[in-house]
């Protein structure tokens, strides 16, 4: 018979494992693992769609995660995630959209022989209320989000991720069997809320290195994920331990995804390592790793894992929060108090010793306490559903390919000014191919059940050089034969890369020969123009499109498809007090349209028939057609 079996859904993968909350699903995953249970892997991808919406290449390494789980799914976000809300904080539901709670349904009939669901953050607690009757239901809190705003107040900031207030969150919790707090605090705290069934559960760090205590600080080292706890603490560290740094002080080395978020700005004494593929890299080049955090909650997965790997730490108590600290190390109230303590030990041998005993003590103590809490999970999980006699296997309706199967085909097609390939395989941590070159779009996974579902998804990639006219057939290299299939964009639901509106590193005359490539994907919105006037450099139109993009400044890049694309510049938009009559259509309800003028700078008026502009932005493709009239002298802008 096989493992039973238990779905797991998060807003983040699990791999890269380069930020805390995706440390904590990968260390619960195996603790349940660990408990003889099978994980499938459900990823709404959320943070995808952040990163994508900063114009940046989403982490994502799917692969890898095939790798460990049974089965790996993924959800799409049919709408744009609000990041901020004019109330006094976000719904219990309002980042957990109906797409979410579809899956589990058709989970739920996919795989009836599953025990459990276990939902990542309170914010989809939603979900459960989808999931078959007398399937176990847990919520992994992380974090505690009523009130999370009021942590932003002393750095006059405001929260970009999700808060809500007590009624919100108890509402969350109460869809729950079980409730998972991160550490001891939280725990007490979800007590007040619920009468559901609090289990603390801090993650298990397997010892990486062994402690060795350095004699002398040479450079002192903070890892960590761009976070706003993050970013706010280790801004304030750094312009401290900068302020007065002289040559021989020990140099403070920031790595991970914060030393991005930080800016291109040096200073004396900071070394801004950037992404680190390999942790041991940055923990053996490092002698001691501080904490200075000052905001956040939950516990601070960065302390437990330079601990694993048998750093010592100083830090504040609320980096340290959850850790039961007793050294005075362990305890301090500001970043200041952490910069004097590390320079009053910076070369002194017995003290480093000391610090190094008493950071093993800690990461043993805390390690055993963690063990016993798996353990107690573990236990009860199989008394909530003792009925295993579900079928073997997944039901016929499940089609998910087999978790080694990384790429099933390659497709290539050549093009006027190079080459553009399609790969359909796991593989989505790639943005340059070594052999496709630059990739250009990922296609969008669609909603189960309407298709035999796959993880496996098509990826386009493209390469300058020199190409051959004439054709729209390609080779497969697995086959050897020439097909015209498999490049085709036409219809699909594609998400672009960063080579679009940031990067543009591919040269402009492919970037047109893709456009048209593009041309008729499915779009977010479409809308008709009509040309109102011409400038010196280009035209002026009038259209409806979508509200935020009537207002302020957005990174964008436009093409004019036809007989020979170009891309054009957008110069201004202006906003607009009535419509034209116009069409805009989208199937999106976070796009509503707005009237506005769009001034182009190298379009060009095409008098033989209507037009089309390719018009994107990080995460929105945009199709203008331009009406063939030209707007007359009785038809003035509103």
């Amino acid at each position: 018979m096989s493992p039973p079996a238990i779905l797991v859904v998060a807003p983040m993968p699990a791999f890269p494992t380069s930020a805390g909350n995706r440390r904590r699903l990968l260390t619960t995953c195996l603790s349940l693992q660990r408990g003889g249970f099978a994980i499938d892997l459900a990823t709404y991808a959320h943070e995808d769609q952040i990163y994508r919406r900063f114009g940046q290449h989403p982490p994502t390494d799917e692969a890898e995660a095939a790798g460990l789980f049974r089965h790996t799914f993924r959800i799409e976000p049919q709408g744009t995630i609000p990041l901020t809300t004019r109330a006094r904080g976000f719904g219990i539901d309002d980042w957990c959209p109906d797409a979410v709670g579809a899956f589990v349904a058709w989970y739920g009939q996919a795989y009836p022989e599953t025990h459990a669901i276990l939902v990542n953050y309170v914010f989809l607690s939603r979900a459960l209320e989808a999931a078959p009757p007398g399937m176990l239901k847990l919520i992994d809190t992380h974090d505690r989000f009523a009130d999370r705003q009021r942590h932003y107040r002393p750095f006059r900031a405001e929260p970009n991720f999700f808060y809500t207030d007590r009624a919100g969150e108890a509402a969350g919790l109460a869809r729950a069997d079980i409730v998972l707090a991160i550490q001891s605090e939280e725990a007490a705290y979800f007590r007040t809320l619920t009468d559901r069934r609090v289990h603390l559960l801090p993650p298990r760090f397997l010892a990486r290195r062994p402690f060795a205590a350095p004699t002398r600080l040479t450079r002192i080292g903070f890892l960590g994920h761009g976070n706003d706890p993050n970013l706010f603490s280790i801004r304030h560290f750094a312009a401290a331990w900068s302020a007065d740094w002289v040559p021989g002080r020990p140099e403070l080395v920031i790595a991970g995804e914060i030393s991005n978020s930080l800016g291109p700005a040096t200073s004396p004494g900071v070394i801004r390592a950037g992404y680190v593929p390999r942790l041991e890299d940055f923990y053996d080049d490092v002698d001691l790793v501080v904490a200075p955090i000052l905001m956040g909650s939950g516990l601070k997965m960065k302390v437990a894992e330079a601990l694993s790997f048998g750093k010592p730490v100083i830090g504040t108590a609320l980096g340290f929060e959850g850790f039961d600290p007793v050294a005075p190390a362990h305890r301090l109230q500001t970043g200041q108090a952490v910069k004097d303590m590390v320079l009053a030990l910076a070369s002194d041998a017995t003290g480093l010793a000391a610090l190094t005993r008493a950071c093993e003590a800690l990461f043993a103590g805390y390690n055993k306490g963690a063990e016993q809490a798996e353990t107690d999970l573990l236990a009860m999980l199989p008394a909530w559903d003792a009925d295993t006699s579900g079928p073997d296997e997944p039901a016929s309706s499940d089609p998910a390919q087999p978790a080694t199967f990384v790429a099933s085909s390659l497709v290539s097609m050549p093009l006027r000014h190079g080459r553009l390939a399609c790969e359909t395989s796991l593989r989505s941590d790639l943005r340059d191919h070594p052999d496709l070159g630059r990739l250009i779009a990922t296609e969008r996974a669609g909603p189960p059940g309407a298709a035999p579902y796959t993880p496996l998804r098509r990826r386009w990639f493209a390469r300058a050089g020199a190409g051959s006219s004439g054709t729209d057939q390609g080779t497969s290299p697995e086959t050897g034969q020439e097909t015209s299939q498999g490049t085709c964009l036409a219809g699909l639901h594609l998400a672009l890369s960063p080579e679009w509106v940031r990067e543009r590193r591919l040269p402009p005359s492919l970037r047109a020969e893709l456009a048209a490539e593009l041309a008729d994907v499915a779009a977010d919105w479409d809308a008709e123009a009509r040309l109102v006037g011409l400038t010196g450099e280009g035209a002026l139109l009038a259209l409806s499109l979508p509200r935020h993009l009537a207002f302020g400044t957005h990174p964008n890049a436009a093409f004019q498809i036809g007989a020979s694309t170009r891309e054009i510049t957008l110069q201004r938009v202006t906003s607009l007090n009535t419509s034209l009559g116009l069409l805009y259509t989208t199937a999106r309800e976070d796009l509503p349209g707005a009237p506005a003028a769009l001034t182009f700078a190298g379009l060009e008026p095409v008098h033989a028939g209507p037009s089309k502009i390719l018009f994107l932005h990080d995460d929105l493709i945009g199709r203008i057609t331009i009406l063939s009239e030209i707007a007359s002298a009785e038809e003035p802008l509103p």
